[in-house]
């Protein structure tokens, strides 16, 4: 969603010299350096020119611009990063940095975005172009009054920029100024309402404000405006404005009940090719929802292959809770569930109590809440489809585990009571995936907060420790923390995750009737004069003395304002 950026600071095409080049100078020069060429065309003209070794220097670095510009149409961001950088090393100008940048950005890596959107303002005069750049990576990093700072100096040099304008209505309402992003977004429009993007994003207002029709007649004009115009510029990643458009109705679709067209949008979702971050994550989103809306027994679809064999052995015990009864738009809805009676790992006693205590603690907040007792994976899978399902109509999602879990991969998973952790290939479809829970509460008006009192632990290490006091399922200490809250998370209205201990930490189980995170957390969850991240400390440190300094909790955040669960 960015204006058309080359123009900011095009390199001079050096003059071509050379008399074996004269007649390939004519043919390939201006399809290579002509910004309407149609990408293919651009590419291929410019891999030509380099082909043929002529140039060197600054002219050699226009060549490479150029031809990032045409990887960068093809929405091809790895060979746009290096044909930037070939430019960069003898030419470095603020139309290369500011188009490297951009591919970065959409790579999702906004930290080296930033990088060159600030190398690309010291080499030059103040450029609205660029600060509205480097306001779209502050507002992936999710530092809203920095983008919003950029999106007014972008504003400031261009006041009929209609992206800026939108960007920072979007950035608002982050920060839940739902009248103010309005208000940009209107004025997005009203300079031009060609666009389909501020539409969208408008989409996304009205469902806060629970005026779903309208939510619904502003994904439809996106959609049509997009089809009937796709968007040419070059900074726009290819198909994701269709795609955007199509995941917001379909949102609007699902809240409304409307879950035949939900179904439709969901399917056209997933049927356009994905080329960003951004777009990745929204078909990972509709993914989980369509799953939700077309089949209630089907279990959660992952990337991974399907099972080939099933546990032959008998399970455990289980308990799960009726689904829950629809909720209604602005409510809270919460799924625990405690996994401690496990046939195949050595067997937990306290997360059953954690979890009742938990439950018991949230629905006196007036939380919406499913609890589950020592699931196997088809009750896990039903009770988290469930919840997912009833989701979409909440205002704050919260999902508290407490048992075994792991780290394989780089990916979290839960760990049902009759997994058999045994070396293959499909080891972890007996699983939940924290990855698939996150897609599938993505949205842009909805708090969510996932909590997990469990080890993540690697289940294929040689060492086994069926004594040990903790929830980890081997002794050694478990692994690091993910990078990044994976390719379902929350872009939106703001996730917060917090786990019962540090990473490359264990959990322990505790000595008594809960373990030390569930006992603190159950008492602190209700304070109605703590936000929710101010909650935490008491319970971090009531760990950290309880353990003795051996178990200290963890969290990451991106919510966007103070939340309280209990009321104020």
């Amino acid at each position: 969603m960015r204006r058309l950026l080359v123009a900011l600071c095009l390199l001079i095409v050096a003059p071509w010299s050379g008399p074996a080049f004269a007649q390939a100078r004519n043919q390939l020069g201006p399809l290579c350096t002509t910004e309407t060429t149609p990408a293919d065309q651009m590419v291929d003209a410019c891999t030509r020119i380099i082909a043929l070794k002529v140039f060197r220097g600054e002219q050699l670095a226009t060549v490479y611009f150029w031809r990032a510009v045409g990887w960068n149409k093809k929405g091809e961001y790895a060979k746009v990063l290096t044909d930037a950088t070939e430019a960069i090393r003898p030419q470095p100008s603020q139309a290369v940095h500011n188009l490297r940048g951009s591919a970065y950005y959409d790579k999702g890596e906004y930290e080296i975005a930033i990088a060159d959107f600030d190398d690309a303002l010291k080499l030059g005069p103040p450029s609205g172009i660029i600060f509205h750049n480097r306001g779209n990576a502050w507002r992936g990093k999710r530092d809203y009054a920095k983008a919003i700072a950029d999106y007014d100096m972008s504003i400031k040099a261009d006041p009929k920029s209609a992206f800026s304008f939108q960007n920072r209505g979007i950035s608002k309402e982050a920060l839940g100024d739902l009248d103010g992003a309005l208000a940009d977004i209107n004025q997005a429009i009203r300079l031009d309402p060609t666009l389909p993007q501020p539409l969208i994003n408008r989409t996304a207002i009205w469902r806060a404000k629970d005026d779903l029709d309208r939510a619904i007649a502003d994904g439809s004009e996106a959609i049509r405006l997009a089809k009937e115009r796709p968007p040419v510029n070059i900074m726009t990643p290819p198909n994701s404005v269709l795609i955007s458009g199509y995941i917001h109705r379909a949102l609007a679709y699902e809240a409304k009940g409307d879950y035949a067209h939900a179904k439709d949008d969901y399917k056209a979702t997933l049927a356009i090719v994905a080329s960003d971050a951004g777009s990745k994550t929204n078909q990972a989103t509709a993914k989980v929802r369509l799953s939700l809306l077309t089949d209630a027994s089907a279990p959660i679809p992952r990337d991974a292959p399907s099972p080939t064999t099933q546990p032959t052995s008998t399970p455990a015990p289980q308990q799960a809770a009726p689904s829950p009864a629809p909720v209604a738009p602005g409510k809270r809805t919460a799924l625990v569930i405690g996994n401690g009676a496990y046939a195949h790992v050595k067997a937990l006693p306290n997360p059953p109590n954690d979890a009742r205590a938990i439950a018991k603690s949230l629905r006196d907040i007036g939380f919406t809440v499913s609890e589950g007792i020592d699931l196997d994976r088809a009750a896990m899978q039903k009770v988290t489809r469930d919840f997912l399902r009833e989701a979409a109509r909440a205002q704050v999602a919260m999902v508290y585990y407490a048992g075994h879990g792991v780290q394989v991969d780089g990916r979290n998973y839960l760990i049902p009571v009759d997994v058999a952790l045994k070396p293959g290939a499909n080891m972890t479809e007996a699983m939940i995936e924290t990855d698939t829970i996150m897609a599938g509460l993505d949205d842009q008006v909805r708090t969510n907060i996932l909590i997990f009192d469990a080890c993540r632990n690697n289940p294929m290490a040689q060492q086994v420790a069926p004594n040990s006091g903790n929830r980890g399922i081997e002794g050694a200490s478990g692994l690091a923390a993910p990078t990044s809250l994976g390719t379902g998370a929350t872009l939106g209205a703001g996730t917060l995750i917090a786990y019962a201990t540090a990473p490359g930490q264990v959990a322990l189980d505790g000595e008594g009737a809960n373990s030390p995170f569930s006992a603190a957390l159950s008492r602190h969850i209700g304070t109605p004069v703590l936000e929710v991240q101010q909650m935490l400390t008491p319970v971090r440190a009531e760990v950290v003395s309880t353990t003795k300094n051996k178990q200290v909790p963890w969290s990451n955040s991106s919510l966007l304002g103070e939340v309280y669960l209990a009321a104020k």
